[in-house]
């Protein structure tokens, strides 16, 4: 393809890399002098290193460079150095493989040699990796997807590069990321991904956060220690909740449990002794003691892991000791600090991704809990959250927050970091750029991300390239102007996308699709990554058409929502969309989108006779449903205005049904607002369910109203939840009683609204 034989690469080393002309010429016109020189006895990454280099220069110069042990290369010969080599002392004297940090490299020239080497366990293929991207201008943008320059004439000039990456484990948590060359290609050692030991393996966690539990499982251990676990208002329970971390004998057991893990698992670098995913810490005595004195939660668990991180070192000396800095336990303590072998994982998952970390005043106060730890913890872990759990598939604007917060992390010490993206997701907001991007920040957080976005662009996607910086630069800007707090679990755009950005997004896209309209591939790539703005339209299809019609804007969304949700649905299986959503399959949204469109039912009685701008109705269709199948589901019935209704088991008292308010219903009101459900129920009276109106701005209760059987049984009724100014950051909700064996389920047929002065004609 001729836009990739033409695209000019910015180099990606650490340390800027001189090219002159009286440097290694390492292939003339497709032939070369050089050998690839190996120590005797290389080791398994060296060797991988060498074969990876002589692949990738045979299919950019045409040359193949022989691999020779060093002894038997003359001292006089020119070669490509790789690996612990003897000779290193000779060609580059100044450098002390010994000395180097964690995963650092040596790319250097001597004379007309050049030495490709580093820190034993995985530093000489990063040097070679590191070559081939700066000087031979390879890339590897996907685990399948590469570019290799045809250079017949291959000149590299003086090098002189010695670098050690500051972040010593680095995960890109990606779908395509895991794939173990590919992981290893972008410097990436973490858990998740399978990296081969000849490619270098990977820091491998003997157990892996959340590790309470999985060591004391309180199916064998509670009927005899009910006192290990937390005593919550009196009473040692074991259900969603934690260890009593004051306990000796415990932690002896437990110390015991984790020794066995280790011995059972040799080569694991980390162990992680951690708390369960949920609060119910314990509230002893003891316990609390601790905690007042320490100031903070983190303080109790801390000693508790120092304690288990003591006996470890003893027979594991290398292993370390990783604990959390999640939910409860994110303030650092008062006095306790992390012995040398324990890594604190401090966790963002509270913070607003739209703002950087150092300076965003949405998020100050994770702000203050990173520089208190950086001062007790010589060494911190990161898990960072650069998705959007609620829905994979949905713009995510903080493409902008990724290096400054990275510098961030640095600056306070942190050496390890976790950056979970869309795992499960193929066709999320650009993530194989995010997995390129983020690999290669962490690797050198320096590098200039404008210029790193820019050239996967170009190198990507090609012509289309200038028009998808554009709309990427629109997306983010909206965040930013919005003021919106973007968490991590966002459900829709609403807060943040107007008309006005999704309608410029259309045009960017449509001008991305014409300029690769002739290349099959790159424009298979382009449609792919319209996936997540044709999301957009048809979550708030509605919405946006009734905004569009009221402000007279132009409205470039789908003529034919229905169609477009057909091809939605059929693009995402050809594309091997996954997850669309943290552990639930495209499958199910792929019914959302089969029911958004159906007919709506007739207009309710208190709507009957006014205009369509006076009145708005949410039907079953656009509801949202917690975990769909389980919690709501939306099923058959004939007595429904459409035929369909939400039904909630009586089962739980979860908030099951919900309906966004959208940002267009702000101007125009008050509304009167009204919800149409009914009860299944085996009791005459007594409590049938609760629906109410949510602000999640101010994060309160806009209304509120508890509904019993006798006002919700023999069919459907209309409960009136008074007049209200709304915005797009509130929306309603309806929960069931949680009274198994009275209430059978909870139906939720429409939620309608009018306008509080419109009046129906004639009356």
């Amino acid at each position: 393809m001729k836009h990739f034989l033409t695209l000019a690469f910015v180099l990606l080393s650490a340390v800027p890399l001189a090219v002159a002309d009286d440097g290694p010429v390492l292939a003339r016109d497709g032939k070369s002098d050089y050998v690839i020189t190996l120590p005797d006895e290389p080791s398994a990454v060296e060797t991988t290193a060498a074969n990876e280099l002589q692949s990738h220069l045979e299919q950019v110069t045409g040359a193949k460079l022989d691999i020779l042990p060093e002894s038997k290369v003359p001292a006089e010969r020119k070669q490509i150095v790789v690996g612990a080599c003897k000779r290193l002392a000779q060609l580059v004297p100044d450098v002390k493989l010994d000395s180097l940090g964690y995963d650092g490299i040596v790319v250097k020239t001597a004379g007309d040699n050049l030495v490709l080497a580093g820190h034993g366990k995985r530093g000489a293929l990063y040097a070679v990796y590191t070559f081939l991207e700066d000087n031979a201008g390879c890339r590897w943008w996907t685990s399948t997807e590469s570019f290799v320059p045809k250079k017949p004439t291959l000149a590299v000039g003086k090098l002189d590069v010695v670098y050690a990456p500051k972040i010593r484990i680095r995960e890109a948590y990606y779908r395509d990321a895991f794939n173990g060359v590919f992981a290893a290609r972008s410097k990436c050692n973490g858990n998740s991904p399978g990296v081969a030991p000849e490619y270098g393996g990977h820091e491998r966690f003997a157990m892996f956060v959340h590790t309470f539990f999985p060591l004391l499982p309180p199916e064998k251990y509670f009927g005899q220690h009910p006192e290990w676990y937390s005593e919550i208002d009196g009473k040692r329970k074991h259900e969603q909740t934690q260890l009593c971390l004051s306990d000796d004998e415990m932690r002896k057991e437990l110390t015991r449990n984790a020794l066995t893990v280790l011995r059972n698992d040799p080569g694991a670098g980390v162990i992680s002794i951690s708390q369960n995913d949920w609060h119910g810490r314990c509230q002893c005595a003891k316990c609390r003691a601790v905690e007042e004195e320490e100031g903070a939660p983190s303080g109790l668990l801390l000693r508790f892991v120092n304690a288990v991180a003591e006996d470890i070192e003893k027979e594991f000396p290398d292993v370390l000791v990783e604990t959390l800095a999640y939910q409860y336990t994110r303030t650092p303590p008062k006095l306790v600090k992390p012995r040398q072998n324990v890594v604190v994982r401090l966790c963002s998952i509270e913070c607003s991704f739209v703002q950087p970390l150092a300076t965003g005043p949405q998020n100050e106060k994770f702000r203050n809990d990173i520089e208190g730890w950086s001062k007790i913890a010589p060494r911190l872990y990161v898990w960072d959250y650069v998705t959007n759990f609620s829905n994979y598939i949905l713009p995510h604007a903080n493409l902008r927050v990724l290096a400054p917060n990275l510098r961030f992390f640095v600056d306070h010490n942190v050496m390890a970091m976790f950056e979970q993206g869309d795992a499960g997701c193929g066709v999320g907001d650009f993530v194989r750029l995010r997995a390129w991007l983020i690999s290669h920040l962490m690797w050198n957080p320096n590098r200039d991300e404008k210029a790193l976005v820019r050239e996967f662009l170009e190198g990507y996607y090609g012509p289309a390239a200038p028009h998808l910086e554009a709309y990427l630069n629109r997306i983010n800007d909206a965040g930013e102007r919005s003021g919106v707090y973007l968490s991590c679990f966002m459900n829709d755009t609403s807060g943040w996308l107007t008309l006005d950005d999704l309608n410029e997004a259309v045009r960017l896209f449509e001008k991305a699709q014409a300029a690769v309209a002739g290349d099959p591939v790159l424009a298979s790539r382009v449609r792919r990554e319209r996936m997540p703005l044709d999301h957009v339209w048809l979550q708030r299809y509605p919405a946006l058409r009734r905004e569009a019609k009221q402000s007279g804007k132009e409205f470039l969304g789908p003529k034919d929502p229905a169609a477009a949700a057909a091809e939605y649905i059929k693009l995402a299986h050809e594309f091997d969309a996954g997850h669309y959503r943290e552990g639930q399959p495209f499958s199910t949204e792929e019914e959302n989108l089969k029911r958004r469109f159906r007919a709506p039912g007739p207009p309710p009685e208190e709507a009957k006779g006014l205009s369509a701008d006076d009145w708005t109705d949410f039907q079953d269709n656009e509801f949202n449903l917690a975990e769909p199948g389980k919690l709501a589901s939306i099923v058959d019935d004939p007595t429904a205005s459409d035929g369909k209704t939400a039904r909630m088991p009586g089962d739980h008292y979860e908030w099951a049904v919900s309906q966004p308010i959208s940002n267009d219903l702000e101007a125009g009101g008050p509304w009167r607002c009204y919800v149409v459900a009914r009860v299944e129920a085996t009791a005459k009276d007594g409590p049938a369910m609760t629906i109410g109106i949510y602000d999640s701005r101010d994060k309160r209760d806009v209304t509120q109203r508890a509904v019993s059987v006798a006002e919700s049984a023999g069919g459907y009724h209309v409960f009136d939840l008074g007049t209200h100014a709304l915005r797009g950051d509130m929306y309603f909700w309806v929960a069931p009683p949680k009274r198994p064996g009275d209430v059978t389920a909870v139906y939720v047929d429409r939620i309608f609204m009018v306008r509080e002065k419109a009046k129906p004609a004639g009356k």
